[in-house]
């Protein structure tokens, strides 16, 4: 363990990308032809739509740099997101078969065998520009049959789109075909930012904060990132919105966003929560929106972290009538 502490002090979230993106499956290429329906386009009124119906991302293949508002239907029958992960210029979806699955693997089966230590050390031989990956936003996490809107600005490049809830049988979405290229491109968006009506801030030392009171109806939630640090799980810290139901266990739903956990982040969602969106991890100092449809009922923002109580990441608020 000692062997990776260089490498997080130095890279923050990066241990976040290693993890995730390590189990893409090779037919996830960048070379790979885009499925008919995959061919779509940016609507008319520039809202960038993403679909998901098993365990894929239906979306554009190019969308512009700039501010980009993004429409996610969950039509699967499972808990999703999307992260937006840039890639250091020149680098690609195959770069990471020829030069992170090696050492990711050979680290992986030192561990199953007992061999902590030595396992953590082979990772230190994963390539310099693996760490260099930003994570730029994305939705929160979404039940199914929900959607959610999404407002975050991109500089241009390579990204992948990739979502890492498990399976039941604990594989990570994005091995199972949830990881998409999507190429940023020099051409501006003529997007802009909406208007919030509600100011929310994230931090490591202060938590999540609001103003209120939070109303019924059409609301856009601001989420502005004071800072972004790597939590005890290899993460950084981000924002979702759940409806709460008069059955939720909230000890069980903070354990459950826990990823590290072996019940956290997998399939089924604990009983009584609807995931209604949000805002993914996006870097310091950035600012991204999500717009919802709030119905009166008991609602929390959470975190996606460990002991989300304790650093004021999880905080709940009523929708009256």
């Amino acid at each position: 363990m000692k062997a990776l502490q260089p490498i997080f002090k130095s890279h923050g979230n990066e241990f976040k990308i290693f993890i995730i993106t390590a189990f893409i499956l090779h037919s996830c290429g960048p070379d790979k032809k885009p499925k008919s329906e995959e061919k779509l386009v940016v609507k008319k009124d520039n809202i960038v739509q993403i679909t998901t119906t098993a365990m894929d991302f239906i979306s554009p293949d190019t969308i512009p740099y700039g501010w980009n508002t993004f429409n996610y239907q969950n039509k699967s029958s499972e808990t999703h997101f999307f992260l937006l992960d840039k890639y250091p210029e020149g680098k690609t979806i195959q770069d990471t078969k020829n030069e992170v699955f090696p050492p990711f693997d050979k680290g992986m089966n030192l561990i199953n065998e007992g061999k902590t230590e030595a396992g953590y050390a082979e990772f230190n031989n994963l390539p310099a520009w693996f760490f260099e990956v930003v994570f730029s936003g994305g939705s929160g996490l979404v039940s199914p049959k929900k959607n959610s809107t999404t407002t975050v600005k991109l500089e241009p490049g390579y990204y992948i789109m990739e979502c890492y809830v498990k399976m039941p049988n604990g594989k990570f979405h994005s091995s199972m075909g949830m990881a998409k290229p999507i190429i940023v491109s020099n051409q501006k968006s003529s997007t802009s930012p909406p208007n919030a009506t509600t100011k929310i801030t994230i931090s490591s030392s202060e938590g999540i904060n609001y103003n209120g009171p939070i109303n019924k109806g059409q609301q856009v939630f601001s989420v502005e990132f004071k800072d972004q640090i790597t939590h005890e799980n290899f993460v950084g810290h981000d924002v979702n919105l759940v409806k709460l139901a008069d059955t939720t266990n909230l000890e069980a739903l903070e354990q459950w966003m826990n990823w590290a956990d072996p019940k956290g982040l997998i399939t089924p969602a604990p009983e009584g929560v609807t995931f209604l969106g949000g805002v993914n991890d996006c870097p310091t100092g950035s600012t991204g929106y999500f717009t919802v449809n709030l119905e009166p009922g008991n609602y929390a923002f959470i975190s996606e972290v460990p002991n989300t109580v304790q650093k004021g990441m999880l905080k709940t608020f009523s929708v009256q009538e």
